[in-house]
């Protein structure tokens, strides 16, 4: 079973993370972000894997700790899930479609952290959310599943659309990267013997 469960709580935030890298799509998904929800639903569903979470946080003063708090405890149960990455494919890259907006996605399941997020957004929010905090929650997610995550919306014209692909495109760049290799079932897929670090 490649499943995780992460519980971060700090003055600023109280953050569960329930994840199954082998599930279904099914997502329970409540951080008192509507839009926030939404994104991390696409994840579950275009990632198959199963995804609960429940996040308190101080969203009388903004969102800012609650977006990055989540994506600090959903990488570090991406980790950890993953185990020794034994049979992992390890890389994947996917252009994602929404619409008039177009995002490439490429990942190496590397345990070297490093994120380039290139996504210009013509609004300071969607709703209520503030577009800043995709880059956020993409940094926070990355540095702490331990991958090298490089996102770019080639173009578009929707804020919403942008978004939504981003997080879509790593949905379904992981969906791949995670799937287990039938040629190399139980070998770690690097020259070095192992992965995370």
């Amino acid at each position: 079973m490649r499943s995780a469960t992460v519980t971060r709580k700090t003055r600023e935030t109280d953050i569960t993370v329930a994840l199954d890298l082998d599930g279904t799509g099914r997502s329970d998904i409540r951080t008192g972000v509507g839009f926030f929800d939404h994104m991390l639903d696409q994840v579950a569903r275009h990632g198959m894997v199963d995804l609960e979470i429940r996040a308190e946080g101080d969203l009388h003063i903004d969102q800012h700790h609650t977006v990055e708090d989540v994506g600090i405890a959903l990488g570090q149960a991406f980790r950890k899930a993953l185990g020794d990455m034994r049979g992992i494919t390890r890389y994947a890259d996917v252009h994602l479609p929404m619409d008039e907006a177009l995002t490439r996605c490429a990942i190496d399941i590397s345990g070297r952290p490093y994120l380039v997020f290139q996504a210009d957004f013509s609004r300071p929010k969607i709703g209520d959310f503030d577009t800043e905090l995709v880059e956020e929650w993409f940094r926070a997610f990355a540095m702490n599943a331990g991958i090298t995550l490089h996102v770019a919306n080639l173009y578009g014209s929707n804020n919403h659309h942008i978004a939504e692909s981003c997080f879509k495109a790593l949905a379904r760049a992981l969906r791949t990267a995670v799937a287990i290799d039938p040629r190399r079932a139980h070998e770690v897929p690097s020259t070095k013997g192992s992965l995370g670090g």
